[in-house]
């Protein structure tokens, strides 16, 4: 049987799963399983992953700030990318587990705008700063003898705060689109397909573009050693390990993002009613 919810805001429950705490309506969950139990689970997934996205961000912070060896222009970029996932983990899970389970899955109100906002700004800006990441990793692997004079500490502090800035932009124009009372066509236009292409697809489609460029640079440099050793089986097969580890590493990055971040922009771009 198909589970049934049945909205009364005429009456209050008090009996309700924590997740589901709203005033002054009453749900009837008709299902097989026990959806506190969902519940629970839920909270402690997020919980766990807010834990070890904070862990892991802070270990980085702290090792660029306090080594001066890894005070470099590609380090400050990863610091960036470091700082948006901590707070992703600091402010969007708890935001999360606050609204997203309980009043935001049936009305919306300010702190679902608020949660909504943050979500955007935070996972674009982490796109950004990888899309940052990826032009410095292409000015070093295919333009070596023209890296330090383009990608300097300038570059790098516009990098970040272009990142930034237009993180927060996209945030901040979808939390006002979103306040629609009757004809919300453009609006939902705008946040369902405008904001996801600037916050995603099109960051998503220059990194594919600059890694695949950097791969091919990295196979013609591979072969240019091959031929200027010796030819003996073995410098062969060192190069051979050489290539298969770059195309494993390439595709393991780029895997590992696109499985990270495409659910969430796909079900922005699809979701029902904007």
């Amino acid at each position: 049987m198909e589970p049934q919810v049945t909205v009364n805001r005429t009456n209050v429950v008090t009996d309700i799963y924590t997740c589901y705490g709203i005033d002054n309506i009453s749900y009837d969950l008709t299902s097989t399983g026990n959806p506190f139990v969902i519940c629970v689970l839920l909270y402690m997934f997020l919980l766990l992953l807010s834990v070890i996205t904070i862990c892991g961000n802070l270990l980085v912070i702290i090792a660029i700030i306090y080594f001066k060896q890894l005070h470099t222009p590609t380090n400050y970029l990863i610091l960036s990318l470091s700082a948006a996932d901590l707070l992703v983990g600091l402010i969007v899970f708890p935001f999360d587990m606050t609204f997203t389970f309980s009043s935001c899955m049936y009305h919306e109100n300010f702190f679902c705008k608020v949660r909504g906002s943050f979500d955007v700004s935070l996972s674009t800006c982490s796109v950004l700063n990888l899309c940052c990441i990826s032009i410095d990793r292409y000015y070093a692997v295919c333009q070596p003898l023209t890296y330090k004079i383009k990608i300097n500490h300038h570059a790098i502090v516009i990098m970040i705060k272009l990142s930034w800035g237009v993180s927060v932009l996209i945030g901040i124009g979808v939390m006002i689109i979103g306040k629609c009372e009757e004809n919300c066509a453009i609006n939902i236009l705008i946040t369902n397909t405008i904001a996801p292409i600037l916050s995603f697809y099109l960051p998503v489609i220059i990194m594919l573009c600059i890694y695949l460029k950097i791969f091919f640079v990295a196979q013609t440099q591979v072969r240019s050693i091959q031929n200027t050793t010796s030819r003996s089986s073995e410098s062969r097969g060192t190069v051979s390990k050489m290539e298969r580890k770059a195309t494993k590493t390439l595709a393991t990055v780029l895997g590992v993002f696109l499985l990270c971040w495409t659910p969430f922009f796909l079900y922005l771009t699809f979701m029902p009613g904007g």
